[in-house]
């Protein structure tokens, strides 16, 4: 991922603008690729699925509830955690010249599964902050 400074904020912090850099990033790897019957298939599938934690964030952000907004989430993680093994077997084959450039990649590819796992977490426990008090 590219990180730098935009009108004075740090890109890290912005999720949106890190998914968008992640599927760019995405986008990139895939067509290093080789065009060959087995690379073709990881690339197609790396490229749904590393791809669609963008829109799927944009999504969440519309949520129509509370459940809404969690399940919206769920799918972000959960696209993120298939793309993960997908780069781990784009390293494995490899299906890159260097398969080590992977690397940053799945860095960010944890960094994101692990925001959006707090975030899920978060918003399951505010979304059950309004039930019944609690009896002590």
């Amino acid at each position: 991922m590219q990180s730098g400074q935009t009108a004075g904020r740090d890109d890290r912090f912005d999720l949106d603008e890190r998914l968008l850099e992640y599927a760019a990033d995405i986008v990139r790897l895939t067509e290093k690729m080789p065009r060959n019957m087995a690379a073709a298939h990881v690339a197609g599938q790396m490229l749904r699925s590393g791809t669609s934690a963008l829109p799927n964030h944009g999504e969440a952000q519309a949520a129509e509830s509370p459940a809404d907004f969690i399940h919206k989430l769920s799918i972000c993680l959960k696209e993120l955690r298939e793309t993960r093994r997908w780069l781990r077997l784009t390293q494995r084959v490899p299906f890159v010249t260097k398969p080590d450039t992977v690397t940053p990649l799945l860095t960010e590819t944890e960094e994101l599964i692990r925001i959006f796992y707090r975030n899920i977490q978060t918003a399951r426990k505010n979304s059950t902050k309004g039930g019944t008090p609690d009896e002590s």
